[in-house]
């Protein structure tokens, strides 16, 4: 008996060891989070006969062709230097136009790739100039129209481009604050909008021959964000939120200005995206964001096609990339919050679906996290919304946290925490972390009124959001209030510094990619072609002349002597939005103050806002684990 006893115990024992392995989470490599995707940025031609996508070669990001006739890939782009930008583009005639930013000498060349031959074609270089592509014409196949601040820092003109010839003539000279152009089918610019940071217009003019006049005036609460023409008189699909809390999907009569009929409205979001297809000239869908991502179809062909690809691809989140001009075969991109993502090749017409790559096959999304939607009350009994992502097996109490406050609340129409895949948020969620991101007054997508309400509430009502945030966790023992950190980038480092100067026992450190730490250079050394972004940050933020106690009183480099906590800062040495001299003094002063050791800092000289060298993303990240390991141990 004894002897059965003793054999059910060693049994059970082995079972429960086996089950807590089972339960033990695999700590997934860096590599796997921050490589380079092994295949990107898919395109198709307009003929349906090829596919394009971005691959690394040479650790840099190179243009690949594909034939659908025979599957066969050929490299098209071998640059070892700088990587292609991923908004090239397929032309009506089978050519690509893309970039190559070369960073270190603050110069941009703009290439046309001949896919019949693979001869590449330099037909654009400029140096200390921002060129992007604005439309491509179907009536005129080798022309382009590019936008670029050549005559003036200050303003971008609009120029036709042949790609053939490398010909380069004014189409649209900048009268002064123009920032946006609206091309119709044919590729003529007939609307733009007119943006000085404070108010907007919409100008249109009928033909290329006519002079642009204003049709609607709004300040910069209100936006009015154009679609594309319906082809029925000069009425046109927009975003609006004129005369209304959140963004609807409206029609507008160009002529007049006014708003004909609402398409669709929600009441909880704002409408963030409508798929309209030049094709077709057609509206498909809109699309939103309330706690997740979520579609409307205004066409029933476009339904089916989703809901065909749903019935394959279950679970997942789906968009059309894009499409031939016979509309038969698309570019399938889809992701979860567990998934980064993958492309497919559907074909209308036989429903075939083929897969093209993952962005990243290492990862297993039972490997992952789910990002779960949550909301709380903030002091003021605003409703705050964001993201808490828990760690694989564990209980989700009194766990370390780290808290990633969005960029932003002044840096455009996006500015907001997203449910969806998030390569941070995965790597801290697989080390053991709750991630938590807020939404905090002033994030986008919420409505007028919310985002309204975090005016001239920087270091006031918006930092309040954050830290109500955390203490919410703390009272739901979600987290432990002896180990959290705070992480963030451009404005979210700010919020991050911010943080522990001011609210320095509740963060155990910070962790500041390209953060902002002075409002008045970040205003001052704002590039020339920023001018309206400049006046909106006054109204959101601050004016430097009239409101320069409330900017000193939130600017961490004047609040040295606050910030006791560990620090870990990453800057790019070419971000046009840095001032290296003052961030260099800046951790100088923190350093004598506090010790070389409390302040880790990562200067990269060819970088740019966003570190695009796989060596130095990784190496970014490598130490960020080391340091959240030394730092979120318990508190003193």
């Amino acid at each position: 008996m004894l002897k059965h006893l003793k054999t059910l115990i060693f049994i059970l024992s082995v079972i429960a060891l086996s089950a807590c392995r089972q339960q033990r989470t695999t700590q997934i490599p860096i590599d796997d989070f921050f490589k380079t995707p092994e295949k990107s940025a898919f395109r198709i031609s307009p003929d349906g006969k090829y596919i394009s996508y971005l691959k690394p070669y040479k650790d840099k990001q190179n243009l690949f062709i594909q034939s659908l006739a025979d599957g066969k890939e050929r490299i098209a782009t071998s640059f070892s230097d700088y990587s292609v930008r991923n908004d090239y583009s397929w032309t009506y005639n089978n050519q690509i136009v893309f970039f190559q930013d070369m960073i270190a000498a603050d110069k941009v060349n703009m290439f046309s790739l001949d896919v019949s031959s693979l001869k590449i074609h330099n037909i654009l270089s400029q140096e200390k100039v921002r060129i992007a592509l604005v439309s491509l014409n179907k009536q005129e196949p080798d022309i382009v129209m590019v936008r670029m601040n050549k005559r003036d820092p200050g303003n971008f003109d609009i120029y036709r481009l042949n790609i053939t010839t490398g010909a380069l003539l004014p189409y649209l000279v900048n009268p002064g604050n123009i920032t946006q152009w609206y091309p119709d089918a044919n590729g003529k610019i007939r609307l733009v909008r007119e943006y000085d940071g404070v108010d907007e217009n919409i100008l249109f003019r009928p033909n290329d021959r006519s002079p642009f006049r204003r049709i609607i005036a709004n300040n910069f609460k209100t936006s009015v964000r154009p679609i594309a023409f319906t082809g029925k008189k000069n009425y046109f699909y927009a975003l609006s939120n004129d005369d209304r809390d959140k963004i609807a999907l409206v029609e507008i009569n160009a002529e007049t200005g006014k708003e004909e009929r609402t398409i669709f409205a929600i009441s909880n979001a704002d409408i963030q995206f409508a798929e309209y297809s030049p094709n077709r000239q057609r509206l498909e869908l809109v699309s939103w964001d309330a706690a997740t991502p979520q579609k409307h179809f205004l066409n029933a062909d476009i339904e089916s096609i989703y809901n065909k690809l749903l019935d394959n691809l279950k679970g997942n989140e789906i968009n059309i990339d894009d499409r031939d001009t016979a509309e038969d075969k698309f570019i399938i991109n889809t992701y979860t919050d567990r998934n980064p993502g993958s492309y497919y090749l559907y074909e209308n017409n036989t429903g075939k679906l083929t897969k093209l790559g993952d962005l990243n096959p290492k990862l297993k999304p039972e490997e992952l996290c789910a990002m779960q939607p949550v909301s709380f009350k903030a002091t003021d009994g605003m409703v705050i919304n964001g993201y808490l992502t828990f760690p694989l097996n564990k209980d989700k109490t009194n766990l370390p946290v780290v808290v990633m406050p969005h960029d932003g609340p002044f840096s455009g129409p996006l500015s907001r925490s997203y449910w969806g895949y998030n390569a941070e948020v995965q790597f801290l969620a697989n080390r053991g972390y709750a991630v938590f991101q807020v939404n905090y007054r002033g994030s986008t997508g919420f409505g007028k009124a919310f985002h309204s309400a975090g005016f001239k509430e920087v270091g006031g009502k918006i930092q309040q959001d954050i830290t109500d945030g955390v203490e919410w966790l703390i009272r739901n023992k979600t987290a432990d209030p002896k180990k959290i950190a705070i992480f963030g980038r451009g404005f979210g480092g700010f919020s991050a510094l911010y943080g522990v100067s001011f609210r320095p026992g509740l963060y155990n450190c910070a962790i500041v990619q390209h953060g902002l730490i002075n409002f008045f250079s970040y205003i001052k050394d704002a590039p020339p072609y920023q001018k309206p972004f400049v006046k909106m940050v006054y109204e959101m933020v601050g004016n430097p002349e009239t409101d320069a106690a409330q900017l000193r009183a939130i600017s961490p480099v004047f609040h040295t002597d606050k910030i006791r906590a560990p620090l870990l800062i990453f800057q790019g040495a070419k971000d046009p939005r840095a001032n290296i001299s003052e961030l260099n003094q800046f951790v100088h002063e923190l350093r004598r103050q506090n010790g070389q050791e409390m302040v880790k800092y990562f200067l990269k000289p060819n970088e740019r806002t966003i570190f695009r060298s796989e060596r130095n993303r990784l190496e970014m990240y490598s130490e960020i684990e080391k340091f959240l390991d030394k730092n979120m141990r318990v508190k003193p």
